[in-house]
């Protein structure tokens, strides 16, 4: 079944002189019209995050004259934002993003109702939190969190918009259990298991185009205006994927999975997606140093230090004294024979998931001895050598 959803909001009593002329060019488009615009000003969206889709997302909401965004964010803008983050600047660097993300909505859009929640989404406050809103817009960058919102979603009877970033290739869809039209569906029907633990980078890790975000977090908006007002046919019930190095849009039907159990509460979100794999995260027992206990191995020449990061993360920055063997050589066994006998063998990586994983197929290969850096390359910057570069 399709067809437009009927509008999420009720239109607002009347637009002031003021909002007229701001909002004109919506005005004069006969599907949204001065009852659309009245329904925007009325309207509360929650938004999941004020980092790279949350950027784009936050600002266009805004300038569309949604009149109350809440942002959920407790994070502090750092250098590396920057890159996509277009809602932060130089100067924000080191504050709240909420309070940064705040200051630059009102620079955009005075009128607009900016709640802040600088709170880690939980499964103790997500639920309630979301009730407080018509619609909520999902650009967070982990699966822990994705599978939070939907579920909290689902049990505060809300629809969502949901968007993915990884390198040039992006995703939006709608997901509304409860969707008036019977198309009920959620995340979990488009994926009913998280990956296995390491199987799927995230950005910090892999990387993104910063142009990407603002290519996907304007569909995100767009997916928004239209639940809000009731416009045009949404993404509920499809996927659209996006690859920017082709430049190729293509939309993929979705189905409600006949074998989803219902969603009748939250979980342990962390321990449902297994941020390190079971294995990896026994092998690290017992098997973990520090960056001040390696410092000390380095300098009695005590150890072979292996860096299991991808070949474009050792540009950035290493260990001297450290060789380059990336963790799928040493997951398919390709690098097995090619590692030191004569010495303790120490793995990195850039905060120490990847090298767990790496160092459960040491363990298993009979490296016995084998130990891993807890924190990664990111602690031994911290705690060792600030002079490496952060990324």
């Amino acid at each position: 079944m399709t067809g437009t959803l009927p509008p999420l909001v009720e239109p607002a009593a009347e637009l002031t002189k003021d909002e007229i002329a701001r909002y004109s060019r919506h005005l004069l488009i006969p599907d949204l019209g001065v009852e659309g615009q009245k329904r925007l000003k009325n309207a509360k969206v929650l938004v999941i995050g004020a980092g790279g889709l949350g950027s784009p997302t936050l600002l266009y909401l805004a300038a569309a004259g949604v009149g109350t965004l809440g942002i959920v964010e407790f994070d502090e803008v750092d250098a590396s934002n920057l890159q996509r983050q277009i809602i932060h600047g130089e100067s924000d660097i080191g504050r709240s993003k909420a309070e940064s993300a705040r200051d630059s909505i009102h620079e955009i859009n005075s009128g607009i109702d900016v709640r802040l929640h600088k709170i880690r989404l939980e499964p103790d406050n997500a639920v309630e939190l979301f009730r407080e809103y018509d619609l909520i817009v999902d650009g967070t960058d982990n699966f822990a969190t994705r599978y939070l919102v939907n579920d909290a979603a689902v049990l505060a009877g809300k629809p969502y918009v949901w968007g993915s970033i990884y390198r040039f290739e992006g995703q939006v869809s709608v997901f509304w259990e409860d969707a008036p039209d019977g198309r009920g569906i959620n995340y979990r029907d488009l994926y009913p298991e998280a990956p296995p633990a390491g199987m799927v980078p995230s950005c910090a890790e892999g990387g993104v185009l910063g142009v990407l975000c603002g290519s996907i977090g304007s569909i995100m908006v767009t997916e928004a205006l239209k639940l809000l007002t009731g416009m045009g046919e949404t993404l509920l019930g499809r996927l659209m994927v996006y690859d920017a190095l082709d430049m190729n849009y293509r939309t993929i039907k979705l189905r409600r999975d006949p074998e989803r159990q219902p969603i009748t509460e939250l979980i342990d979100y962390d321990a449902f997606c297994g941020v390190v794999s079971e294995e990896g995260a026994l092998a690290a027992v017992g098997s973990t140093i520090t960056a001040a206990e390696l410092k000390d191995l380095l300098d009695d020449d005590k150890v072979e230090l292996i860096d299991v990061r991808e070949p474009v993360e050792w540009d950035i920055a290493n260990i001297d004294g450290a060789t380059l063997i990336p963790k799928d050589k040493i997951l398919s066994g390709e690098a097995l024979s090619g590692l030191p006998q004569h010495k303790p063998i120490v793995l990195y990586c850039k905060t120490g998931i990847r090298s767990a994983e790496a160092l459960a197929a040491l363990k298993n290969a009979g490296f016995a001895d084998a130990t891993h850096l807890q924190g990664g390359i990111a602690a031994w910057t911290k705690q060792v050598d600030p002079s490496l570069p952060v990324y």
